[in-house]
């Protein structure tokens, strides 16, 4: 048996919790939270144990730490339980400043102290379908990527009638704080840098096009951001991310042989296609008809569909507790997390100015899930 610590239970603890579930042989040893009426209803809610305080929650030793607090304190939470020497899986993004992050990734290598980041998406079946796909080149050399995170116009939407499972509220203002490019570019960069390598130069444009002013009086943050990534294998990548545009999360990667089109990063079987090309009467067009890849076996455990997402989050902490109790490397580790959250940063900052920027982390090479190899 392993056990987990959560520190933060508001909106996205509830989708944590559910997707533990699959894992029976994780047990929590203690949940903490400071805002004490939401950690009773999350207690109560889900029945596990509550923790007095975050020093109390280090004290028993979970063997590894779920960091679900507001992005805001990430970084001061992760710090305190790798300075402890637990592991650590925080919810995106691993810090708000990029400073920051990278204090957190020097502690955790120079303690030797496992640290990863979120999303673990990219360890589900659409991302590795899609992955198996290239490595047996399907689309033979791919070329160009369009990827697309657009949620439709938020501010318009019902949000403050949004609830998690155990009525914890949607946190509207920690969203327009952040940013969606920060909050969910990750979606498919971590599949996108897993695929291509290391992102190398970003080029992009980001602006807050709704005149929004937070509650505290601050503007926030963009609500718009387009970027062009450059990978090291030489593959190109355009990303837009926005709260304004018709909700949108498809993926293509054209290749010379053919498509690979997902229509969405939110659920982890979502279809992958495979969409070729075709001369009929002197014109090249794209087929109508696509054929769905699969892989065929058996690949990991599913949750049902909560709100926008089908996703399993306990992907990410799965995958590092199994690499702790084996002792190999996580598929999710600190390079990955402070690579993934640099170009991330690099995106949401880039305003109307910055331009072409140069990305000095990189990531590891990412081995694909065993039920994904040929």
């Amino acid at each position: 048996m392993a056990s987990i610590g959560i520190v933060g239970t508001g909106f996205v603890a509830d989708y944590y919790m559910r997707s533990l579930a699959t894992l029976p042989e994780v047990t929590v040893a203690g949940a903490w939270d400071i805002d004490l009426d939401r950690l009773h209803a999350f207690r109560k809610y889900w029945r596990v144990p509550a923790a007095a305080s975050l020093d109390d929650l280090i004290g028993r030793r979970p063997d590894l730490i779920l960091n679900l607090t507001n992005p805001g304190s990430h970084y001061a939470v992760s710090l305190a339980c790798l300075e402890a020497g637990l592991p650590v899986y925080s919810e995106k993004p691993l810090a708000t400043r990029l400073d920051d992050a990278r204090h957190l990734h020097r502690v955790a290598t120079e303690r030797g102290v496992m640290l990863a980041s979120a999303p673990c998406s990219a360890l589900g079946e659409s991302a590795q379908i899609v992955w198996k796909a290239l490595r047996e080149r399907v689309i033979g050399t791919p070329r160009l990527v369009y990827a697309e995170i657009d949620d439709g116009f938020l501010i318009r939407a019902p949000h403050e009638t949004w609830r998690s499972e155990s009525g914890a509220p949607w946190p509207v203002q920690d969203e327009l704080a952040v940013g969606c490019a920060l909050q969910h570019a990750g979606y498919y960069l971590t599949w996108l840098i897993a695929m291509f390598g290391s992102v190398t130069r970003v080029a992009a444009a980001s602006a807050e096009v709704l005149g929004l002013t937070l509650a505290d009086g601050a503007a926030a943050a963009p609500t718009y951001a387009c970027a062009s990534l450059f990978f090291e294998s030489g593959v190109v990548a355009r990303l837009t991310c926005s709260v304004v545009a018709p909700h949108d999360h498809s993926l293509r990667i054209f290749g010379d042989e053919g498509i690979l089109e997902v229509g969405e990063c939110w659920s982890n079987d979502a279809p992958v296609r495979l969409r070729r090309r075709h001369v009929v009467r002197r014109r090249l067009i794209d087929s109508p008809l696509t054929r769905r890849l699969r892989v065929g076996k058996p690949t990991h455990a599913k949750v049902g569909r909560k709100g926008a997402t089908a996703m399993n989050f306990a992907l990410g902490p799965q995958e590092m507790l199994a690499a702790k109790a084996e002792g190999r490397a996580s598929r999710l580790d600190a390079d990955l997390a402070l690579h993934l959250t640099e170009v991330a940063l690099a995106i949401q900052s880039a305003g109307d100015g910055t331009g072409h920027q140069v990305i000095a982390s990189r990531a590891g090479a990412v081995a694909p899930m065993p039920w994904a190899m040929e």
